[in-house]
């Protein structure tokens, strides 16, 4: 079986143009004018059951529910909306972010501590965007594209939780039959932002949160070897993995790992001509939510995530 090239970071790429790009004049979205034609109801759209905690839970035990799978956490209290805990907050509060300083201060790095004992209040986000029942789905969208987010709770408008949207479940309502018309280069990220192969677990989690990215490309000697993303590092974490790294109940071992350890290495990799529709399907059939986008010599040009399939799915072109 022939081995596929290695990837290659491309130097000079341009930048990716941002949210702005999908939006009219006057700051509102661009919409194509099936978006504001669409007619189902959020009893159709919204997903359900939803995953769900209490701002009491210890933030360990939230992060062993989201390691099943579960990108966010919806906080209730008798069933209305409290918060919502999403995979970077872990991130942050593990070592990536500001959150960091409670582990350090009032559970001096103690990882069983600051895991067993601090409740997910800490660390939720208290005032999420939200959609209604009772809103098209032209409005969701619009709050998505607005507000630069993946996940709107959908409630009643008594504040208790319906169900919830993510930018994964309207790609695959979108697409349904959709060729979109738009090639991978003009709505990609590039440069990819990355982290080289052998640097610690913890300056992956910096990374992610200084540039507000759910995942880093990782990198040595100008090859790419694989992926790591707030998953990722949630599942290290709930799975108790991180226990197994410290012997002496220090945070700092158990991030202080290669993030060799824990990446992904098998890649989804597209080239910049392809139409993001098929894009999407490959997505899709690998259940993954980016896909790395290089040229004919396996250069790496870009990076592909399903917020970019998403605004070119629901804007017009």
């Amino acid at each position: 079986m022939s081995r596929r090239p290695p990837i290659r970071p491309s130097i000079g790429a341009p930048r990716r143009i941002e949210k702005h790009r999908w939006l009219r004049s006057d700051g509102t979205p661009n919409f194509d004018d099936r978006i504001y034609k669409t007619t189902e109801e959020m009893e159709i759209v919204a997903k359900r059951p939803v995953a769900q905690t209490s701002p009491q839970t210890p933030i360990l035990e939230a992060i062993e529910e989201m390691a099943k799978g579960y990108r966010s956490l919806v906080v209730t209290v008798s069933g209305k909306l409290a918060g919502l805990l999403l995979s970077t907050h872990i991130v942050n509060y593990l070592g990536g972010g500001e959150y960091f300083n409670i582990v350090k201060e009032r559970y001096n790095y103690n990882i069983y501590s600051a895991l067993e004992k601090e409740p997910v209040s800490t660390i939720m986000e208290k005032d999420p965007i939200v959609g209604y029942m009772d809103e098209k789905l032209y409005q969701i969208l619009e709050k998505m594209v607005m507000n630069e987010i993946g996940i709107v709770p959908i409630l009643l408008r008594d504040g208790r939780v319906y169900g919830i949207i993510t930018e994964h479940d309207l790609i695959k309502y979108l697409s349904t039959g959709v060729r979109i018309g738009v090639k991978v280069s003009e709505v990609m990220t590039s440069p990819v932002v990355t982290v080289s192969s052998g640097d610690p677990l913890k300056k992956a989690m910096e990374t992610m949160i200084k540039y507000g990215f759910r995942r880093v490309s990782v990198t040595s000697d100008n090859v790419v070897l694989g992926i790591i993303t707030a998953m990722d590092i949630v599942k290290y974490f709930g799975t108790h993995e991180a226990f197994k790294r410290t012997t002496s109940g220090d945070i700092r071992e158990a991030i202080s790992i290669p993030v060799d350890d824990i990446m992904v290495r098998e890649l989804l990799v597209v080239k910049p001509d392809e139409d993001l529709g098929d894009v999407a399907q490959k997505m899709a059939n690998k259940n993954v939510g980016s896909a790395l986008v290089v040229n004919d010599k396996m250069e790496l040009l870009g990076i592909i995530t399903e917020r970019d399939i998403l605004y070119a799915l629901a804007t017009k072109r």
